[in-house]
């Protein structure tokens, strides 16, 4: 909850602080406005750390290169055509901050490639209230500290509420990313979306498409990196939006037919990526978020859809869903532009999602768990996870038998991966050599010799054939 008195302390403390102090100071003295924009006042009202410092002014680009250039030990001029530079600056003890300074904008959009007209501002309110969301339209006045908000954002921060700053139409017609945003945002900060704004998305839900797939796809992964993402989703699947460019995930709410009864796919799905989340946070604390295994989770049961089939007597069967999910996942994040890596990521823990079923069902020999090992590859502790998420039953005896079997298997690989690294280590001299070395034929005394070596690897580790050698030699020796 928003403290009021907090807050503004942590945004005192934001405009004072040596690094914004001297940037503020070096603006006013050449004659323009500066202030901190956005998400960095947005979290420091609500007490949550930020990563980026994100600035803006009434100067345009060459005089923002101007002056930031003898504060700064490096720029970067890479948004010049959109008025943002970037620069490096120094602070104290060594540390330094990475901020980018963008000049007030009044941009048009063209409505059908979400390519905008740039035009530079003049006023601050304006640059304000053509941003995406009142929580995020707010500015904080340099060097004098002073909260600018004209839409107002602390109230809707107060009441935990996401709206547009204007008509949701308007601001998602001139950029429809915005509603994806709406989605993550509902998720990082766990705030509700306006009615309004709801509509708004429903009713434009298929002009996402002239957003290029690689700027969907980023929004996509920052709304699964959300410690809860389910919130972001559920609104992406209610308002028709997640049908736009990842169909499958609301194609996963089934009809479902009077005489034939079977878990709700959909829900399912959306329990199994925050237990992955969950199991995550447990075995890898402090990790950074893993979105190929919350996508593998997420997408892990797209094929029931097509491989549904009512049994007689009321069953559902679903064969081959796994086989059939991975491959209209590689086609669907194809489509999005994810990268190759995930890809096949992705793809492989959905079509071995089920092999550990198998297991639970009847003991594998030592082979079929290193055969589990061997196809998991590189995937091993993704499976691990994804497995033990999918376990959603309410039976509380099934689902501690199935959780008895899954650290059965995980004792089991551990097992045989120690042995087998123990089986793996050789001496340093073989069996030939060590005949040559002691002078003796095949026989009792050069296993013997290998055993000694063998002992002298693990109590010493690699100490080299010619130090293995003279200890041969010497153990020998001592032998008579």
């Amino acid at each position: 909850m928003l403290n009021m008195a907090e807050g503004l302390d942590r945004l005192g403390a934001l405009a004072t602080s040596p690094i914004m102090a001297r940037l503020g100071a070096a603006f006013a003295e050449a004659g323009f406005e500066l202030a901190v924009v956005g998400g960095p006042v947005r979290d420091a009202l609500l007490g949550r750390t930020t990563n980026d410092l994100d600035l803006t002014t009434n100067a345009r680009p060459d005089d923002i290169l101007r002056i930031v250039k003898p504060l700064a030990t490096a720029t970067w001029d890479i948004g010049r055509a959109f008025g943002t530079i970037g620069a490096k600056i120094p602070g104290p003890a060594g540390t330094s901050e990475q901020v980018e300074i963008t000049t007030y904008r009044a941009d048009s959009y063209d409505g059908v490639t979400r390519k905008p007209t740039v035009a530079f501002g003049d006023r601050l309110e304006d640059d304000l209230t053509r941003r995406d969301f009142t929580v995020g339209a707010m500015a904080l006045r340099l060097p004098v500290p002073a909260l600018v908000d004209p839409t107002g954002g602390v109230e809707d921060l107060v009441a935990g509420v996401l709206r547009t700053p204007g008509d949701p139409e308007v601001s998602f017609g001139d950029d429809p990313l915005r509603m994806l945003r709406a989605a993550r945002f509902a998720s990082q900060l766990g705030f509700t979306v306006a009615a309004d704004t709801l509509d708004a998305i429903a009713r434009l839900r298929a002009t996402i498409g002239i957003v290029s797939p690689e700027r969907v796809q980023a929004e996509l992964v920052k709304l699964l990196a959300t410690d809860d993402p389910v919130p972001g989703i559920r609104i992406l699947v209610d308002t028709g939006l997640m049908a736009e460019f990842l169909p499958e995930v609301p194609a996963l709410r089934l009809e479902v037919d009077e005489h034939h009864h079977h878990k709700d796919v959909y829900e399912h799905s959306l329990t199994v990526l925050q237990q992955a989340i969950d199991l995550e946070h447990e075995r890898h604390p402090g990790a950074a978020p893993d979105v190929t295994l919350r996508l593998a989770a997420l997408l892990h049961d797209i094929g029931k859809p097509a491989t549904r089939k009512l049994e007689p007597g009321g069953g559902v069967s679903f064969h081959h869903h796994d086989v059939k999910g991975a491959r209209l996942a590689r086609k669907r994040l194809q489509a999005l532009r994810f990268d190759s890596d995930t890809i096949a990521a992705v793809t492989q823990l959905i079509e071995q999602h089920l092999r550990f079923f198998g297991y639970a069902e009847g003991a594998w020999t030592d082979a079929a768990v290193r055969r589990y090992v061997r196809d998991a590859g590189d995937q091993l502790e993704r499976l691990h996870i994804l497995t033990r998420a999918d376990v959603t039953t309410r039976n509380a005896k099934k689902a501690a038998r199935l959780r008895r079997a899954y650290d059965d298997i995980e004792r089991r690989i551990a097992e045989l991966a120690a042995q087998e690294e123990l089986d793996s280590i050789r001496p340093e001299i073989d069996g030939n050599r060590i005949q040559e070395i002691l002078g003796i034929a095949p026989g009792r005394e050069v296993g013997e010799a290998y055993r000694f070596l063998l002992d002298l690897r693990l109590d010493e580790g690699v100490i080299g054939p010619d130090a293995a050698e003279q200890r041969l030699r010497a153990w020998w020796s001592a032998r008579g």
